[in-house]
């Protein structure tokens, strides 16, 4: 009796067991379920954030929108991560994986122009039912996966054979070809990889070197320095055309940044100077272009001495370098002084972020709202624009400045609240100047897109090694921002004018430059490319 009572009471805990880990698999799945539902929710917001801090290109985005967006992504890509970790169909536990829903991730089919391989599984010869051996064929189920090709290496022989004439017996071999560089073994297509790398990935020569070792190259930190330094040679013609045609503009947007410079055991600060031509905002045909300019210190001489018998808008920062320039009696005329709203408005932003001062967020809310009416006319014609500032925006700004001067009379001058709008109302003339010409943008924006790239690149080559290779930063970056904002793809175009510059005549370089260029293979001009 006491037997069957033990194996009674055995069987039922087994049973109980059985449930248990029945449940138990059913909530743990259910539970995967339930965060993958939660985490897909969270990548879906911080997606649509990403999105609309990209495509907004007024307000916040100068100040708040590049910290943010550089969070928000860096939390996207920690969450993705966690999520493909957390997947139920990847867990490590069967029955989660078994009960794991398929879910439609709306993946985008694989580009049709990749080079395919096929992989065909090897098919049973038996039924694996009833054994028999008579298979006929009904179709067949394709899945597709994305791999990559180790870059390779080879080695081009350019022969020049010799003949000998037998009536005059004199020698005859077919000219040298040019070479990208002087003297050098590297291809057009390794020198733009080189090239790419370092200034728009921002790796410098000693990591690259590094990496070209890894892969059974030996090319040491001085061969690619060499190799930079011919091929910023070879390309100056280039860069002297593009500051030509930045010089042409009658519009440009200046900026500057720091640059870390070695100088003796120690680093200086450099200034790397930009000015870009960019009519696309008032619907003008010139291409855009950017020049960038190398300097030791930030002394006021030097955008003088860039912007030499040129005369036209120039619309930067309150640095009194720029506004030196609009001065009466400089030659051969004063300059167009313009203010950036964007400036003007971070202060008032910081101290309604930080403390929610109400006269700050009101001053925000005013700025935004001229923000939003420029934004309708963006690309429209110079006439259009000016058209609708002198009806729309010109009484905002009218009362912003009024509702600005009433409002700081009853603070102290020392209030930060004061100090941040006295940078505009200081600024007056410079500030409303865009009212009365249709060309004249509300922001600096285009000066400071351009620069973002060297503001990454500090954190990787920490500084620059000379006064030299700040100028050959300069214009290096001439070249691939130019690429960029031209939407040519910078490897691509560096690889075919490299290989073409040395054969090509002056008269015709113009011909090379990012606008103008035609790759010979389709495709290859455009940075999705």
């Amino acid at each position: 009796m006491m037997a069957l009572r033990a194996a009674l009471a055995a069987v039922e805990a087994r049973v109980q067991v059985a449930e248990f880990r029945a449940s138990s698999a059913e909530t743990r799945a259910t539970a995967a379920e339930t965060r993958a539902i939660s985490a897909e929710a969270q990548i879906a917001h911080l997606k649509h954030l990403i999105a609309r801090m990209r495509q907004d290109r007024f307000g916040a985005s100068s100040e708040r929108g590049r910290r943010l967006l550089a969070q928000f992504e860096l939390e996207l890509e920690d969450l993705e991560t966690a999520h493909a970790e957390d997947a139920p169909e990847n867990a490590s536990d069967p029955a989660v994986r078994a009960t794991a829903p398929r879910r439609n991730h709306g993946r985008q089919p694989l580009r049709a122009d990749l080079p395919r391989e096929r992989v065909v599984i090897p098919v049973p010869t038996h039924c694996p039912c009833c054994g028999g051996e008579r298979l006929s064929k009904l179709g067949e189920s394709v899945t597709e996966t994305l791999e990559v090709i180790p870059r390779q290496f080879k080695v081009i022989q350019t022969v020049r054979e010799k003949f000998t004439c037998r009536d005059c017996e004199s020698i005859t071999q077919p000219p040298a070809p040019f070479h990208p560089i002087a003297r050098g073994r590297a291809g057009p297509k390794l020198l733009a990889g080189i090239l790419c790398d370092k200034f728009l990935q921002h790796l410098p020569l000693n990591r690259q070197s590094d990496a070209f070792a890894r892969e059974g190259i030996d090319l040491d930190t001085s061969t690619l320095a060499d190799w930079v330094g011919a091929c910023t040679a070879t390309l100056a013609p280039l860069t002297a055309l593009i500051r030509a045609h930045v010089l042409a503009a009658q519009r440009l947007h200046a900026d500057d940044t720091t640059v870390p410079v070695l100088a003796k055991g120690r680093t200086v600060t450099g200034r790397l100077w930009n000015y870009v031509r960019d009519d696309a905002p008032f619907g003008g045909l010139a291409p855009p272009a950017v020049w960038f300019r190398y300097s030791r210190d930030r002394k006021g001489e030097h955008p003088a001495d860039h912007l030499t018998g040129w005369t036209g808008i120039l619309q930067s920062d309150a640095y009194a370098g720029y506004t030196h320039l609009a001065k009466p009696g400089r030659q051969p005329a004063p300059v167009v002084a313009v203010g950036c709203w964007a400036h003007g408005r971070r202060g008032l932003f910081k101290i309604a972020e930080k403390d929610k001062a109400p006269l700050a967020i009101e001053a925000v809310r005013r700025i935004d709202a001229i923000f939003d009416a420029e934004r309708a006319i963006n690309s429209s014609s110079a006439a259009h624009r000016l058209a609708i500032r002198k009806e729309s925006i010109a009484p905002l700004v009218e009362d912003l400045l009024d509702w600005m001067r009433e409002t700081c009379r009853r603070m102290s001058s020392k209030n930060p609240i004061a100090q941040a709008m006295n940078y505009i109302l200081r600024r007056v003339d410079t500030f409303t100047v865009f009212l009365e010409d249709g060309r004249i943008c509300l922001t600096n924006n285009a000066a400071e897109r351009a620069i973002r790239g060297i503001a990454l690149g500090r954190k990787a080559w920490l500084f620059a090694g000379s006064d030299r290779g700040g100028e050959r930063a300069a214009a290096m970056y001439s070249l691939v921002a130019t690429c960029r904002l031209n939407e040519v793809n910078p490897q691509a175009w560096l690889a075919d004018v490299l290989a073409r510059i040395n054969d090509t005549p002056n008269p015709r370089l113009h011909e090379l430059l990012p606008w103008h260029w035609k790759p010979i293979a389709q495709g290859q001009n455009s940075i999705a490319a």
